[in-house]
């Protein structure tokens, strides 16, 4: 774990998750198809660091991502296990100055202002999901928990409608009543909880 943590539960264990699965992505891993249909892991690695400085950002009026996290490049650059600290080390320190108290705080995602622990999760969402996008890519198991995905999921169900237009869920599948958590959280974000590269 990096020297950082918010101390926020859901967002450290995110930001764990995600650590986790860039760590696992092999040599020759980064130009594998992921879930997001469009987008290889590189993709989605670019995009969930570009988001985490983009939610950083909002916070504390620093620079944001040096790229549109929507439109993020095709290369990982040179160390990307570097390049993944700064951003989460950058996520962390802001939600840890974030006063636990304030009726709201700033975020980059629809409706722009949410209670502390509704932001913070919301920011948690975007590194868990790409966590597991990129996990299931590479042959890594799901890096998501029962008790990460039920929290994660009652935020999603605030944020994920206003930007699933933009692309960044795609429409929800149909609910299995058969499945847990993990997989309702999967399903509401429009992934196929059994993907698999040769799906």
């Amino acid at each position: 774990m990096g020297d950082i943590i918010s101390g926020w539960d859901v967002l450290d264990a995110s930001h764990e998750a995600l650590r986790k699965a860039v760590s696992g992505i092999p040599a020759g891993g980064w130009d594998l198809p992921t879930p997001c249909s469009e987008w290889s892991v590189t993709k989605v690695f670019k995009h969930a660091v570009g988001d985490q400085i983009g939610f950083a950002a909002t916070l504390t009026g620093e620079a944001g991502p040096a790229f549109n996290p929507f439109d993020p490049p095709a290369e990982p650059g040179a160390d990307p296990a570097a390049e993944l600290e700064d951003a989460l080390t950058r996520s962390a320190r802001a939600w840890a100055a974030v006063d636990r108290d304030a009726a709201e705080v700033p975020t980059p995602v629809p409706p722009n202002k949410m209670s502390p622990w509704a932001g913070s999760t919301a920011c948690a969402l975007d590194a868990a999901v790409h966590a597991w996008d990129i996990a299931v890519a590479t042959g890594q198991p799901s890096p998501l928990t029962p008790e990460m995905a039920g929290p994660l999921l009652e935020v999603a169900r605030q944020i994920a409608d206003p930007l699933r237009p933009w692309g960044a869920y795609a429409p929800a599948l149909p609910d299995d009543p058969s499945g847990d958590e993990v997989g309702a959280l999967l399903r509401y974000l429009g992934r196929d909880p059994h993907w698999s590269p040769a799906a």
